[in-house]
């Protein structure tokens, strides 16, 4: 539209300048020496008009054989970014789609030409990882913090990530930890640093990690907390491992206050000690435990605590009956306290009351052991026979059943 538009004006001019040439041509006169040129005004201006279009027409095509090298070389270097374009977007789409091979042959291709290296390298490594070509993952990871130097937070991220989908779990760490002297606060490190301490079970790492993942808000709360509650269990598990009786105290102490509160991290500590034989701690454990809040878990466990004095152990706990007067797990902790103390007549009532309010299988295996002791052995025999019929026909047992 513009062309056409400056098309007419300069008809329209052309127009005009040959009415005003043909009302009156005027007159040139050139001279020179003895020499002298003349022609009409409207002449002279065509021919100045025409010489100032061939040299300008010259300069033009002077201008343009001289750049022309250049403008050759940009021509074909945007030719070649398009196509480095056009591949790396083919490789994004195979690689989404899950077509490995191709991607990694696409995002390759035209590398050396891609503005975004980087992106190209480090998503043909994915490709080459999902082939198990770890040589090539490796190469490729190279050749991205060789293209961008100043990225090597971003490479040696991705070097972990592969390296830890892979299994390859000493070298994922030893790469987390480098990144780390960089970065020392980068989330995403944080984030994997834990997943990779729980699948080398380097808890006590973990443990340290925690006040990281908390103040930089790695995770939400939730999932911090299940962190930790795992961390913590797994290590009172080392500690009482270690047959140390100071190491599993120690763990514990060492515990947050919120999860000591834990009722599932209560009662592993209290089986812990009382398979280090820690009866007497055990003892003051589960029994301030149980003024705090009621636990029929931990009330189960106080059945095989020994100690010195077991006419006090048997007071403190039917100070718990009140209002529990029909509880089968309570009535066999009292019965088997009372049995540990010879206090045969207290131990039959508890054990027979216990089974009144709801049979089990160890109910009647401790009143059996009991009128053993008694010699009633008929009445012994009878109580592991019914016993046995509760195992096999799958009556529901208290699912902490364990012998200290």
């Amino acid at each position: 539209m513009k062309l056409l538009l400056a098309f007419f004006l300069v008809l329209l001019a052309a127009v005009a300048v040959a009415l005003v040439a043909y009302q009156d041509p005027g007159y040139v006169l050139i001279g020179r020496g003895h020499t002298t040129v003349e022609m009409s005004l409207s002449l002279f201006t065509t021919l100045v008009i025409i010489s100032f279009t061939l040299l300008y027409l010259l300069i033009r095509f002077i201008l343009r054989t001289w750049h022309m090298p250049e403008q050759l070389r940009l021509w074909r270097e945007r030719r070649r970014n398009r196509k480095a374009r056009r591949s790396l977007r083919h490789g994004l789409i195979e690689l989404a789609e899950g077509h490995w091979k191709p991607a990694e042959r696409a995002l390759i291709r035209h590398v050396k030409y891609s503005s975004t290296p980087l992106l190209n390298y480090l998503s043909a490594a994915r490709a080459a990882q999902k082939q198990h070509a770890h040589e090539r993952r490796d190469h490729y990871l190279a050749m991205a913090m060789q293209s961008m130097p100043d990225a090597d937070v971003a490479v040696e991220l991705t070097q972990a990530e592969l390296q830890l989908a892979h299994g390859q779990l000493e070298q994922s760490l030893a790469t987390l930890e480098h990144i780390r002297t960089i970065a020392p606060n980068h989330t995403h490190v944080l984030l994997l640093l834990s997943q990779l301490y729980e699948q080398l079970q380097s808890w006590g790492d973990l443990k340290d990690l925690l006040p990281l993942l908390q103040k930089h808000k790695v995770v939400d709360e939730k999932t911090l907390q299940e962190i930790s509650h795992r961390t913590h269990s797994n290590l009172l598990a080392i500690a009482a491992k270690s047959g140390n009786p100071e190491n599993l105290i120690g763990a514990w102490e060492h515990t947050p206050r919120a999860l000591r509160n834990s009722k599932e991290l209560a009662l592993q500590y209290a089986q812990y000690l009382l398979e280090t034989k820690q009866h007497d701690k055990a003892e003051m454990f589960i029994r301030d435990r149980l003024k705090r809040e009621w636990d029929q878990h931990l009330a189960y466990l106080y059945g095989y605590i020994r100690i010195d004095q077991p006419e006090k152990q048997l007071g403190y706990a039917e100070d718990w009956l009140k209002g529990r007067e029909s509880n089968p797990v309570l009535l066999l902790t009292l019965g088997r306290i009372a049995y540990y103390g010879k206090l045969w007549g207290k131990a039959r009532s508890y054990l027979e009351a216990s089974i009144g309010n709801g049979p089990r299988a160890e109910t009647y295996k401790e009143l059996g052991l009991l009128l053993e002791q008694l010699e009633e052995a008929q009445a012994a025999a009878d109580c592991y026979r019914k016993g046995i019929m509760l195992v096999t026909e799958h009556e529901a047992a208290y699912p902490l059943r364990r012998t200290y």
